[in-house]
């Protein structure tokens, strides 16, 4: 029956409800609302952990998981994320014209050298979450952490080296040696994160003495490419002149050995006619003036001898000499 209730001048009819009527369904409503309680979604990139009465269960994978209503709590955390943090500068939008922060942040870019020079390092640390219980629970605060340990361990690496190997030379390494220091000290902690890549963005000299240091950098780079114009002009002439000496080298073996078997032959020559001379001296002395008339005679236009005894030919090649009939 509904019942009238008066406020001010008006009456407001108020309905009035059977509950012994609707009392079925009240057990029913109970048991679809704890049962909407009772499952949660886990993302693909998401692990879910379990707290159950305020303490720590478990951790559950992606997909449609069960909980116990009113005493089972869920956190979900994103455990395949690539998460990054940046030192020395902030990127303030990223895109194709990227946007930096303007603010300085010397106190914790600027590290002192091996070499007791002031270097100014840009570094980026990217990582995973890859225990989502001890990243939520076993570490206050873990991003403040990884900045902590990241900054400790920059440190650390730069000042056991040069400037000059922080900038060129050791940069790989650096970043190696800084990824695995962060991880094991990290590890210790039990943040539950892995450290996937330490890079080193950029390395350079303080601002204020900038300029300075670029005009060393120059000389040592012109110093650099003067060698190496001396190295390959020493390995371009020193080919040449080997294959120079070389060369006259094997002309001097050449002439020398040429030199040999023309005495040799000589001699030969000269022993061969030494024994017909032995057998018969004056013919022998006779055919050799002869011989050597044939050679120095067609060369000269005078005769040099008694005429009346021998006769030249005049054919301009050969002279011959015959006596005289008388």
């Amino acid at each position: 029956m509904a019942q009238n209730i008066k406020f001010g001048d008006v009456d407001v009819q108020i309905p009035s409800f059977n509950f012994k009527k609707f009392g079925g369904f009240i057990p029913l409503l109970i048991i679809i609302f704890l049962a909407s309680l009772s499952f949660y979604t886990v993302d693909a990139n998401e692990n879910g952990v379990i707290l159950r009465m305020g303490k720590y269960s478990h951790t559950t994978m992606p997909g449609l998981q069960f909980k116990i209503p009113l005493l089972d709590r869920v956190y979900t955390v994103k455990v395949d994320k690539q998460f990054k943090m940046e030192f020395g500068f902030r990127t303030l939008k990223a895109g194709v014209r990227t946007e930096y922060s303007k603010r300085n942040f010397n106190q914790e870019s600027w590290m002192l050298t091996g070499d007791l020079n002031i270097a100014e390092v840009h570094w980026i640390v990217q990582y995973k979450i890859k225990d989502a219980a001890d990243y939520l629970f076993k570490v206050r605060d873990v991003e403040n952490t990884i900045k902590d340990v990241s900054e400790a361990t920059l440190r650390l690496m730069i000042g056991d080296r040069s400037f000059t190997e922080v900038l060129q030379a050791e940069r790989r390494a650096i970043s190696d040696s800084a990824k695995e220091h962060m991880q094991q000290i990290l590890d210790k902690y039990e943040t539950g994160i892995k450290i996937t890549e330490v890079k080193l963005a950029n390395v350079f000299a303080p601002e204020q003495v900038r300029d300075a240091f670029d005009d060393v950098v120059r000389a040592k780079e012109d110093k650099a490419r003067i060698i190496n114009l001396a190295d390959a002009y020493k390995e371009d002439i020193l080919p040449r002149a080997r294959g120079e000496a070389a060369k006259k080298l094997e002309d001097a073996e050449a002439f020398r050995q040429e030199r040999i078997a023309l005495s040799t032959g000589e001699s030969e020559k000269f022993l061969a006619i030494l024994k017909e001379f032995r057998k018969a001296p004056e013919i022998t002395q006779q055919r050799m003036y002869i011989e050597a008339m044939e050679q120095i005679l067609p060369q000269i236009n005078k005769i040099i001898g008694d005429p009346e005894r021998i006769i030249i030919s005049q054919s301009g090649t050969v002279g011959t000499i015959v006596p005289i009939s008388e």
